[in-house]
């Protein structure tokens, strides 16, 4: 059962969201709170940056037919999904949650459990690191430009340059600083990710808190119902069946053995809420962005529970494979 419950990180999210509802943030302690946040987030993307071993990123690119199904299902079958999503009439899917939806659908993939599910299901682990290591790269380029390209074609608003400036600031630069600065301190980084890990956590928290406070001022619980939170959750349960089924078995139609296919199915069907309550934040600067990372913090439990589930039928077939492979003639 204990695969089905919600993760400790979750329940914080959970409980952030609660405290963000009954005391909300106001008044000059939000401008100060912002700053601090945006002062989080850039040091999360500068510790990106320099735990990133280059010496994992050439090797593994060189798995080339792999990292681009896995980019393909990332940043081109998402998205089409999303616009798909599009054609639910807004009296069922209000539009506010859509456009949450449609951000989720140009996010990257995640990092630390699109590589934990991989290992646990006996999957090509390097080309996993990899490929999760590259979509938040090119994401950072990638998901300003698809909500540009898809937000302003249907009718939802583009990405304005203050919102380039934004993320150029607030999360590639700090990125490329760590890069820079990886060969001295790299080592000692990854070393400490225990330590380090509630910078990673603490600033989502803080983004989420945030986000969720003006969100509430404005209004949120009273615009949507239960009935809408369960039309976004059952349209994020598809949508992740959708996926898990295309790249599960699209890899075994272009002839990927199964540790490529626990790969490509684990790394492209997940999307990060790690980087994508950041990006939200950066990319929607100045707006109400609750209804935005709602989407994104449900659909990060539900890519949980199933992958997990996922993960271990992977791993018992394995292991029947092992056990008969000896009597086989």
């Amino acid at each position: 059962m204990g695969r089905y419950l919600p993760d400790t990180f979750t329940l914080l999210l959970l409980l952030t969201v609660l405290l963000a509802s009954m005391l909300p943030i106001h008044g000059e302690a939000t401008a100060w709170f912002a700053m601090a946040t945006k002062v989080a987030v850039g040091l999360v993307f500068f510790l990106h940056g320099a735990r990133l071993s280059r010496d994992v990123v050439v090797a593994g690119f060189l798995h080339w037919r792999l990292h681009l199904a896995i980019l393909a299902s990332t940043f081109v079958l998402f998205p089409l999904i999303g616009l798909v999503v599009g054609f639910v009439p807004s009296s069922v899917l209000p539009p506010a949650l859509y456009t949450g939806i449609l951000f989720l659908c140009v996010l990257p993939s995640t990092v630390q459990s699109s590589i934990a599910f991989t290992s646990v299901a006996g999957g090509n682990v390097p080309a996993a690191i990899c490929s999760a290591s590259a979509s938040n790269i090119f994401g950072m380029f990638l998901t300003p430009l698809l909500v540009g390209l898809l937000f302003s074609a249907g009718g939802h608003g583009g990405v304005s340059l203050d919102a380039l400036e934004q993320i150029l600031l607030q999360l590639l630069a700090p990125f490329i600083a760590g890069q820079l600065l990886q060969p001295w301190i790299g080592g000692w980084i990854r070393a400490r990710k225990g330590l380090l890990a509630p910078v990673d956590r603490g600033s989502i928290l803080m983004v989420v808190y945030l986000a969720f406070s003006q969100a509430v001022t404005s209004g949120l619980w009273q615009t949507f119902s239960l009935a809408d939170l369960g039309v976004l959750v059952a349209i994020e349960i598809v949508m992740l069946a959708l996926v898990l089924a295309v790249t599960m078995f699209g890899s075994r139609l272009f002839g990927f053995n199964r540790a490529d296919e626990i790969a490509i199915t684990f790394c492209g069907s997940k999307k990060s809420l790690a980087s994508g309550i950041p990006m939200a934040s950066a990319i929607f600067a100045g707006q109400n962005i609750g209804a935005i990372v709602l989407p994104v913090m449900l659909f990060h439990q539900i890519q949980l529970m199933a992958c997990a589930v996922i993960a271990q039928r992977y791993a018992a077939r394995k292991e029947l494979d092992a056990i008969a492979e000896p009597v086989r003639p």
